[in-house]
């Protein structure tokens, strides 16, 4: 009859057969006694496996990680062959961040060029991005009152304020070269006013609609489920409004004093055609 599960000393008393042929009982070998302690032995690469898990509230899991990775390696001595590697959440976000950087740089790079391109003069590809630290004022000021924490919605939220920034600002570029090469007006302070105020209700209205759409995501930033949404529409948000009032208000003075804007000759208009 096979021992029963809570019946330890019966389990004591298995025979076990040695290299010679005798048998001997469990128990001579080996303490057998009932305790509390770990119900499986988790494996991973030959290795024996002990998982700590837990939730992190109150703060980032970046910095929390980052914090932990401090205090084990200064307060505990592991054994020879033993190891700790963290991994979920905070692992996934790392890589997904590092990953959302490099491919966002590429993109600048490539955006740059079709702009200088689009552009044609140094001076207006400069003006044209002058409107990025514009956003990047309000999207930081957004991000410090959420608590500082470069998170990855944080991150994305930049990209597409970026994004958002640069289409407002080819609409007042482009409208000035309209009104020069086309309308036929000389590039003087009151174009650059003027242009301003013919684009002011497109830059407020982008603005406006993307602010309200994102808003909901942003007073409820701390509902779970919400860990990237909120964040980023924060970010976008405190960008859009910095971004938006400089756009009209410091943008034409810079382009009217930096600005390089010439009618077409004739010679173009027939190529063109």
């Amino acid at each position: 009859m096979p021992p029963r599960e809570d019946n330890v000393a019966a389990v004591g008393m298995l025979q076990l057969q040695a290299p010679d042929g005798t048998y001997v009982a469990l128990n001579q070998i080996a303490d057998v006694l009932e305790t509390t302690g770990l119900y499986e032995i988790q494996h991973q690469g030959g290795r024996r496996l002990q998982s700590v898990t837990l939730d992190v509230e109150g703060r980032d899991v970046a910095s929390f990680v980052k914090d932990a990775r401090s205090q084990i390696a200064s307060k505990i001595s592991l054994p020879k062959g033993t190891y700790v590697e963290f991994s979920g959440a905070a692992e996934a976000q790392a890589e997904a961040q590092n990953d959302l950087i490099i491919k966002s740089l590429f993109a600048g790079v490539g955006i740059v060029l079709l702009l200088s391109i689009v552009t044609r003069n140094w001076r207006n590809l400069l003006i044209t991005m002058a409107n990025l630290p514009f956003a990047l004022v309000g999207g930081i000021a957004a991000a410090l009152l959420s608590g500082g924490v470069l998170s990855l919605g944080t991150l994305v939220g930049f990209v597409t304020l970026f994004g958002i920034t640069l289409r407002n600002t080819m609409m007042m570029i482009s409208h000035y070269e309209h009104l020069v090469e086309i309308d036929g007006l000389p590039w003087s302070r009151e174009t650059a006013v003027r242009g301003a105020a013919d684009r002011l209700a497109a830059v407020l209205m982008t603005s406006l609609v993307t602010g309200l759409g994102l808003l909901p995501l942003a007073v409820g930033m701390n509902t779970p489920g919400r860990e990237i949404e909120g964040p980023m529409a924060l970010v976008i948000l405190g960008g859009l409004f910095t971004s938006a009032a400089l756009n009209l208000l410091i943008l034409p003075a810079l382009a009217a004093r930096y600005g390089r804007f010439t009618a077409r000759l004739a010679g173009d208009d027939l190529l063109e055609l």
